[in-house]
């Protein structure tokens, strides 16, 4: 039998498709730009044809393509090479009936707790997992593609901007456990009733859920009732976390340190303590979240408690740098890959508990996606700030205009309409001991202020 991950008639008989050279491919690639040798290319059309790549795809040693034209390469040819794609993702499930698959989603948090839970499945065994955030309707049916035969356990992202995105998505995964990290006030401009419409469109990842399916869930989230109820409409059997009685994992101490940090809980009864390398507060739920999505997956505790404590901050999600300065050292945890209130206060109040020797600097660029009422969210972004004791707060943005105005001059470090603005004002001004962290919606392109002050480091000055 052929160790390909696809071969030209395994693609043809999943995508309805006519063969037109035959060829193994090892594995699925949409992007022209980072295709490896052996790859499928599959030519969606998006804002350019992928069809028109085809010729570099082929110098870079693609196998073959999947298309909807004849093409001078071997190929599959097929009518929509989207819908192809979503009957390969199918169809590599469909082969693979031994895998137990898990789903995350969240308005927070998914994409840490997606991966904490991959390097779990690795210890265990044969895994598969979403790259990067492959999470929409592109992302998840080419991460089933990718996924090879022998594959005993996977775990995927899944995203959503609007009602009706994730049913399709669970259907194709159908998983046996999944998880909502928690729900909060992100993409409200695209929902009419506010945050219940979130829960709910969250709560459409219990739409594939293989029977007797797991669904783990947040207790402390204000909407835990809302989706515990329709995880039990769909059949599946709560498994919930949080810091109150009564629940399956429950936290009962988080305690901090510079190299990361100590948990205590609850679970299923039994007392554990246990380290993990993240330092952030909400690292104290996820944890548990992890360790629930786990155990539904059918990978033993101390495997589990084994993952999360070499599991590392991911780069733009908490990743801390120390930055070699003139005089000293400052510390920079970059957090400038998303964004939402929840996110905010959570990584505010960790800046907070941490000690410094001295100052705590924050850098915020925009929240997006918020509605009407960005403002008031972005203003109330100061409370937090001054709970935390933070000494400087620089801001980027139209909507970070509304936090500006409400700090006390005394906070205020600099302002500026974009990020590449405010860079330099933020560099100029730090100072040995100093811990910054940058943090706003990727839109709004924090990381330049992150790239700006990394490249600040004498270390890595030839």
């Amino acid at each position: 039998m052929s160790n390909a991950l696809w071969t030209a008639d395994e693609i043809a008989g999943a995508t309805h498709g006519q063969v037109l050279g035959a060829f193994e491919a090892t594995g699925v690639s949409i992007d022209s730009r980072s295709i490896a040798p052996g790859d499928l290319f599959v030519a969606l059309s998006g804002a350019r044809d992928g069809h028109e790549f085809i010729v570099q795809i082929t110098d870079k040693g693609a196998a073959g393509a999947l298309v909807s034209k004849p093409v001078a390469t071997p190929a599959v040819l097929v009518e929509d090479t989207f819908l192809a794609l979503e009957r390969l993702g199918v169809a590599a499930r469909e082969r693979a009936p031994q895998v137990r698959r898990g789903a995350v989603t969240g308005s927070v948090g998914k994409t840490s707790v997606t991966r904490a839970v991959e390097a779990g499945l690795r210890r265990a065994g044969k895994a598969h997992a979403s790259v990067k955030s492959y999470n929409n309707h592109i992302g998840v049916p080419l991460t089933l593609a990718r996924m090879p035969r022998d594959t005993q356990r996977a775990v995927f992202e899944v995203g959503m901007n609007h009602s009706g995105e994730i049913i399709p998505l669970s259907n194709f995964i159908r998983p046996h456990a999944v998880a909502i990290t928690t729900v909060g006030p992100v993409h409200l401009e695209n929902f009419a009733d506010g945050e219940e419409g979130v829960a709910r469109a969250k709560a459409e990842i219990f739409a594939g859920l293989e029977p007797n399916g797991v669904a783990v869930l947040n207790a402390d989230n204000p909407w835990y009732s809302l989706l515990k109820a329709e995880a039990e409409k769909a059949g599946a059997e709560v498994w919930s976390f949080g810091t109150g009685e009564g629940v399956t994992a429950q936290l009962t101490a988080f305690a901090a340190s510079a190299q990361g940090a100590t948990l205590t809980a609850v679970l299923r009864g039994e007392t554990i303590q246990f380290p993990i390398l993240q330092t952030g507060v909400h690292w104290g739920l996820n944890s548990l979240c992890v360790l629930l999505m786990l155990e539904a997956l059918d990978v033993d505790r101390d495997t589990a408690l084994a993952a999360l404590a070499e599991f590392e901050p991911i780069e733009g999600r908490g990743a801390e740098r120390v930055v070699k300065i003139p005089g000293g050292t400052f510390t920079l945890v970059d957090e400038s890959y998303n964004a939402n209130p929840i996110s905010m206060q959570a990584a505010l109040k960790t800046l907070g508990a941490r000690q410094v020797a001295g100052r705590r600097i924050v850098v915020l660029t925009d929240m997006l996606e918020l509605g009407p009422q960005s403002g008031r969210f972005h203003s109330e972004l100061a409370t937090p700030i001054a709970a935390a004791d933070i000494d400087l707060v620089f801001c980027a943005g139209p909507l970070m205009k509304s936090l500006w105005e409400a700090l006390p001059p005394t906070r205020r470090g600099g302002y500026a309409e974009s990020a590449a603005e405010l860079a330099p004002l933020v560099v100029s001004a730090m100072r040995a001991g100093d811990v910054v962290m940058v943090k706003g919606s990727n839109g709004s392109r924090a990381g330049a202020v992150a790239a700006a002050l990394n490249a600040l480091d004498l270390e890595g000055r030839g």
